[in-house]
């Protein structure tokens, strides 16, 4: 008997590894009976997050484009989560059919049939054909196909054979003909499935993909803290991935704290509030904090780390330096290693300060490895004889000089270490005031179609000066803001006008034309570099917002976050929530007043917005 083969396809998809690092995560930490794959399909936050976008890191739904396309469609069912993954792509697009479907569901336009037997067949995606089986569903119907020969139709359309659609055509207008519906339908219906050959995806294929993106939205959801940091911990080698995560963070209330000898494990980790350590401010509504991990630091590789954790498990965590150098294996004394972790800030928590430690720790390391090295063999140091604590009677430990880099430095070295602008940011406290100079965010930058020119800006990073086939000098940087990054080209006549003012961490707006070009990769040409000035935020009149706490619901914290981001100014917000509790926001929510107030009257009502 012939029995067949089954052909399988098997993607290796990093967001699977996420997802199930997440469930590990929850468990261990919260749930330990928690099952991604037990979820409802019909969870209203879930809903909720996709309407607002709010999609960075979900399955599929990351793209800029997209992420309008779900708050214009509003998914509030898993068909609606598979219909968008189906839609959004060339060939429905192409026909506007993405938009279509989202106006028919929510009411803005009519939904529309090609016949009126059509609802029985495909009233579930608004009259429009979304999947191949849409067309074996509307072959069965109008033409009077069997399954089987639907099949046939669904296979034809993808080889798209002139001699074998020219023979289904005829079948298929035949049919509908027996059928009573015409050849002249018949003819329309198979020109508009012809065309379908084109962009049809299989519905069993995109509920499958559907799944992925549904349990990645329901984790971001419910469980953001363990989530994000998987993602981070996903994409530690791809730092341009791990600054979106980074700022998606920021923008859900999530603090990332820089690397912790104490608290840190190999890989991002997850704190709920009451965890965070007692020094730490947590913003408003905060679901908590994500631990740097320490394996994502430079020259810190995960042998050394997995050693060095060995010891903090074993004999508990380290008080200072000076412990730290005494108790880890000697391998971890690298100096390299440890010149990392100063400068990325696993030390802070021991109260030492980067410049100070970096003066001293090569001393510190020497001294130590040698007084150890000798207690292993059995010499006595000269000052050996301990007190009755136990101690050494006389303290013999380098001292730590109490300085300290300013914010710049600070910065710079620890974006060295991490890649990523963790504790701090340049741009931190007057990226209002530079929105008011650019066109628009790096991130949607990336979105927008090649040679398309627009006014950015951020800071430069990793300034480097080349030479073209000629042997003209050029430049070459990474523009960056809190959002994202792009990458710089200043050909040389720019650069003879403009070179002076590219240095690393200057804060510019760059004129220019984007340049989609090589595939994967985006970059911008620039045509005129500006250093910004007057970014220290201007102080405007205050608004203040009297919001009562048991009002403040996720979905309204969100509501407000996004009317303040999206009308940035000079005046300060003040949020009143009750009982004299009174919370400045940061300056990044400095907003214009006649733009801002009409609209957060009509969410808020008019009372609680005072001028």
């Amino acid at each position: 008997e012939d029995l067949g083969l089954l052909k399988m396809d098997f993607l290796g998809l990093r967001n699977l590894d996420v997802i199930t690092d997440t469930v590990e995560m929850v468990r261990a930490t919260k749930d330990p009976e928690f099952d991604i794959d037990s979820v409802p399909l019909d969870e209203r936050r879930v809903f909720e997050l996709l309407a607002r976008g709010d999609t960075m890191g979900v399955f599929q739904l990351e793209s800029s484009p997209m992420r309008a396309l779900l708050r214009a469609m509003a998914p509030d069912t898993f068909e609606d989560v598979s219909a968008v993954l189906a839609l959004y792509r060339p060939g429905p697009m192409s026909v506007n059919m993405h938009y279509d479907y989202a106006d028919r569901k929510n009411g803005r336009k009519a939904v529309e049939y090609f016949h009126p037997d059509a609802a029985e067949v495909l009233g579930d995606t608004y009259g429009l054909m979304i999947y191949q089986e849409s067309v074996m569903r509307v072959a069965q119907k109008f033409a009077g196909y069997s399954l089987a020969e639907a099949d046939n139709l669904r296979k034809a359309m993808g080889k798209k054979v002139r001699e074998v659609m020219a023979k289904e055509r005829e079948g298929f207008e035949a049919g509908c003909d027996r059928n009573g519906y015409g050849r002249v339908l018949g003819k329309q219906l198979f020109d508009v499935i012809e065309k379908f050959a084109d962009y049809a995806f299989n519905k069993s294929h995109t509920f499958g993909y559907g799944l992925v993106t549904y349990q990645t939205a329901y984790l971001k959801a419910f469980h953001p803290v363990e989530y994000l940091a998987c993602l981070l911990t996903s994409v530690k080698s791809n730092l341009d991935k791990a600054k979106v995560y980074l700022s998606d963070a920021r923008s859900m209330n999530v603090k990332v704290l820089t690397p912790d000898i104490n608290g840190s494990v190999t890989d991002f980790g997850a704190l709920p509030p009451d965890q965070v350590p007692v020094d730490v401010e947590l913003p408003m509504g905060s679901p908590g904090a994500i631990t740097f991990g320490l394996s994502a630091i430079r020259n810190v590789g995960e042998g050394l780390v997995e050693q060095l954790l060995r010891e903090r498990d074993a004999n508990g965590p380290f008080d200072s330096f000076h412990d730290f150098v005494e108790r880890v294996p000697e391998q971890v004394l690298n100096k390299r290693t440890v010149e990392s972790l100063i400068k990325g800030g696993a030390f802070d928590s021991l109260g030492h300060p980067r410049k100070g430690l970096l003066q001293v720790f090569e001393q510190i390391i020497d001294t130590t490895v040698v007084r150890r090295r000798e207690r292993d063999q059995g010499v006595m140091s000269l000052f050996g004889d301990l007190d009755d604590s136990g101690q050494p009677g006389f303290d013999e430990r380098i001292p730590i000089p109490p300085v300290e880099f300013d914010k710049a430095d600070r910065l710079r070295f620890e974006k060295e270490m991490l890649g990523l602008y963790v504790s701090d940011h340049p741009l931190m406290g007057v990226e209002a005031a530079l929105r008011r100079k650019v066109d628009c965010g790096i991130d949607e930058a990336l979105e927008r179609e090649d040679g398309a020119q627009m006014i950015l800006g951020g800071v430069v990073t990793g300034f480097a000066r080349k030479f073209t086939k000629k042997g003209d000098q050029m430049g070459v940087f990474v523009l960056e803001d809190l959002d994202g990054a792009i990458e710089v080209t200043v050909f040389p006549r720019v650069l003879m006008d403009h070179g002076m003012k590219l240095v690393d961490d200057a804060i510019v707006s760059v004129k220019g034309r984007l340049d989609k070009k090589d595939e994967g990769r985006v970059g911008f040409m620039a045509q005129d570099v500006q250093v910004v000035e007057g970014l220290d935020a201007a102080s405007g009149p205050p608004l203040k917002l009297r919001v009562p706490a048991s009002s403040l619901t996720e979905l309204k914290i969100h509501q407000i976050r996004k009317i303040l981001r999206e009308h940035p100014g000079p005046s300060p917000v003040y949020l009143h929530i009750g009982q004299g509790k009174v919370l400045r926001l940061s300056e990044e929510f400095n907003v214009d007043l006649d733009l801002v107030v009409g609209e957060l009257r009509i969410l808020l009502g008019h009372d609680a917005v005072v001028l």
